[in-house]
């Protein structure tokens, strides 16, 4: 049986008065380095058509003068991941202090099956592939595209309930934090960073 999405919204969450549900994602963007290296890889490699391109010398939200491509890649759901080519040759660069796997983008395939495919495919095109890694909800490769964006794909392995039981207990979790950072402010004092 396959896992299915978590579709009931929690307890702590259902308000009359709240903020309208967010339905889904439109698009995430990237700043990339280069238009066609970037189609390249999402198109040809990870068989995501490129279904738009729109082209501005102004940023219409702001009118700020700085012309651009900005690509749409499409997925199957209908979301799109999108980049901004800023005609400058320099691609998306996370702050020096954050660590290059913390900043990522997970996508969902449906089978293990398609991660292990998936994962032979990047690496014929001699893209370097960490994983399969098993988490406690699902099971995951990483790599980076073009532009140092990390990349996750990650099947679910988790019931439908045990995700249920997790969203509820996240609060409690939460409330661990303080506890936790104290923990390993210790460590870090000790000299311990990793274990």
């Amino acid at each position: 049986m396959e896992p299915k999405p978590i579709t009931k919204t929690p307890a702590c969450y259902v308000e009359k008065d709240s903020f309208p549900q967010l339905s889904g994602l439109n698009h995430i963007a990237y700043r990339c380095r280069d238009s066609e290296e970037t189609r390249h890889f999402y198109e040809d490699i990870l068989n995501m058509p490129l279904i738009g391109i729109v082209w501005h010398d102004h940023v219409p939200s702001t009118g700020e003068y700085c012309p651009y491509f900005h690509l749409f890649f499409e997925m199957a759901d209908g979301s799109s991941i999108a980049f901004f080519d800023l005609f400058d040759g320099k691609a998306n660069t996370p702050a020096p202090d954050t660590p290059r796997w913390v900043n990522h983008l997970a996508l969902t395939v449906e089978s293990e099956q398609a991660l292990h495919d998936a994962k032979a495919r990047l690496e014929e095109h001699g893209v370097e592939v960490i994983g399969p890694t098993t988490h406690s909800s699902s099971k995951s490769i990483y790599f980076f595209d073009p532009n140092g964006i990390r990349l996750e794909l990650a099947y679910m392995t988790a019931s439908r309930e045990s995700l249920l039981k997790r969203a509820d207990e996240a609060r409690d979790i939460l409330k661990k934090r303080e506890e936790i950072w104290k923990g390993v402010q210790q460590r870090r004092e000790e000299g311990i960073y990793h274990e």
